[in-house]
């Protein structure tokens, strides 16, 4: 599998990560260690999980399975030394966590003490913040979001007493590399400054949600991350599985994410059938499996990316792994241009 550069951090990855989030809900831990297994020998070596996971649902009992079936891979595999491992502290207002205690220097110490032990590792080779304190628009937030209550000082203050936090675990040999998720264009930049002004660790990535049907990074975010070397981990390149084609038709096929999470994180709405139709039709006569199809658009975007694909079967993920030898013609790259002018925000 081609390698890329993660950010700056000299890091070079495969060009797909192995998305976890189900390992411990949907997934069992023998089904999450055979998707190492298969994603391994297609020459996948970056991992992304989370302390909260797994999700559908999040559940206080469960938080931190997720990071436990992959050490339990690791120890019964070995090979530690084969993988990039990227793991996030969980945000403010989950209850789940923490009783929803939001990010400080002493909660992140303590959560990736905890991420450690679970990994069954000594270093972290990315860690990341899920969300910001101040909240964000993300999971379809953006249609009220408000920042005028933010205190831009409180802001800052926290951001910097976080990166020399991140860069005394670095120091301990703890963590290697920082990155975001579910930030801003304003965020991130601040992020980034305060980092070079005072020579502390630097954003190397940020993981927000980016496919067809979902293109809020594309303008300012895109900018920050070609000028400033942040590379894009992109979350549910496939919208939950709405660009799989399983859902057409408005249908919910027994033991698939809708099952238990009946609007996809609210990506449902009346809106959303047309577009998925219009970029399921722009597979089907250019003779593409349309999953393979987004992912491989995600692989040409112009400014930084990894796209993060997760499964809930080895067939599945097979089929998403294999989206890497897929090319996309100029027709077909136009077509789906036309079809998100005629379906912006479908959610």
């Amino acid at each position: 599998m081609k390698k890329v550069p993660l950010g700056r951090s000299g890091l070079d990855v495969s060009e797909i990560c192995l998305g976890t989030m189900t390992w411990g809900s949907q997934n069992t831990e023998a089904e999450g260690h055979a998707q190492l297994d298969l994603a391994i020998d297609h020459g996948v070596d970056f991992i992304d999980t989370a302390e909260m996971y797994p999700v559908n649902p999040i559940a206080t009992e469960t938080v931190g399975r997720t990071e436990e079936i992959i050490g339990s891979w690791l120890a019964a595999r070995g090979g530690r030394e084969r993988l990039v491992i990227a793991t996030k502290i969980t945000g403010a207002g989950q209850k789940a966590v923490r009783d929803g205690a939001p990010i400080t220097p002493a909660t992140l110490e303590s959560a990736v003490e905890a991420s450690l032990r679970r990994l069954r590792t000594d270093v972290i080779d990315l860690y990341q913040l899920h969300w910001p304190n101040r909240g964000s628009y993300h999971f379809r937030q953006s249609w009220a979001y408000d920042p005028s209550g933010q205190n831009r000082a409180d802001t800052v203050a926290h951001m910097s007493a976080i990166l020399e936090t991140v860069q005394k675990l670095i120091a301990a040999g703890k963590l290697r590399h920082f990155g975001l998720s579910n930030e801003t264009a304003w965020g991130t930049a601040t992020w980034l400054r305060l980092a070079e002004e005072a020579g502390l660790p630097r954003v190397q990535s940020i993981q927000n949600e980016y496919s067809l049907l979902c293109r809020l990074y594309d303008t300012d975010l895109a900018e920050l991350g070609v000028n400033e070397g942040v590379t894009l981990l992109a979350f549910s390149p496939l919208a939950a599985g709405l660009l799989t084609g399983k859902y057409a038709g408005d249908v919910t096929p027994e033991g698939t994410r809708r099952a238990v999470n009946p609007t996809l994180g609210g990506r449902i709405t009346p809106r959303v059938w047309e577009a998925v139709s219009a970029f399921l039709g722009i597979a089907n006569q250019a003779g593409l499996d349309p999953a393979q199809m987004a992912i491989a658009w995600c692989l040409t975007r112009p400014f930084p990316i990894i796209p993060i694909v997760g499964a809930t079967s080895v067939e599945q993920l097979r089929t998403a792994l294999e989206a890497r030898h897929v090319t996309l013609s100029d027709d077909v790259q136009a077509a789906i241009a036309l079809a998100w002018k005629a379906h912006p925000m479908p959610y």
